[in-house]
């Protein structure tokens, strides 16, 4: 993940286009990691609803309310979520039968508005660490809130 994520930092400098930036973000992590079975952003919609973004992989889910699945409480409770095994989590989603573990971390702004969510998928299980959070939380808020931190 720490060529995708110099990558990343490399072609979204300067790009203040949301979309673009999300589109740039899911190609290069889905590209750059063995482990991402699927990569994307889920937006925030209004409404508590998240809308399925740019991303990479096999289809996604559309809407997910935010009282729903690992996206919707990640956006819910503002904070990353890892999961070893969806199926252990209440209230899962079954977006694709191909996914065993996740990590959804939420985007903000630069005014701590929360954009949505980065959710990443893989079909192995317990493929994600501290280590991949913090990683993330760091690019997002580099990309996304010009490097403001938001909880």
């Amino acid at each position: 993940m720490e060529q995708a994520i110099l990558n990343i930092r490399a072609v979204c400098d300067g790009e203040t286009d949301v979309i673009a930036n999300m589109a740039t973000v899911s190609c290069e992590l889905f590209h750059g990691d063995e482990r991402f079975d699927w990569v994307g952003f889920y937006r925030n919609i209004g409404g508590d609803v998240l809308k399925v973004g740019p991303y990479q992989g096999g289809h996604g889910c559309l809407t997910i309310p935010f009282s729903k699945g690992v996206c919707g409480a990640a956006a819910r409770e503002r904070r990353t979520l890892i999961v070893d095994d969806v199926e252990a989590f209440e209230g899962h989603i079954a977006c694709s039968s191909d996914t065993v573990s996740e990590i959804v971390v939420p985007v903000f702004d630069e005014a701590g508005a929360l954009l949505g969510v980065l959710d990443i998928d893989s079909n192995q299980a317990s493929a994600f660490t501290s280590a991949d959070a913090e990683v993330l939380e760091a690019m997002v808020c580099e990309v996304f809130a010009n490097g403001q931190k938001f909880t």
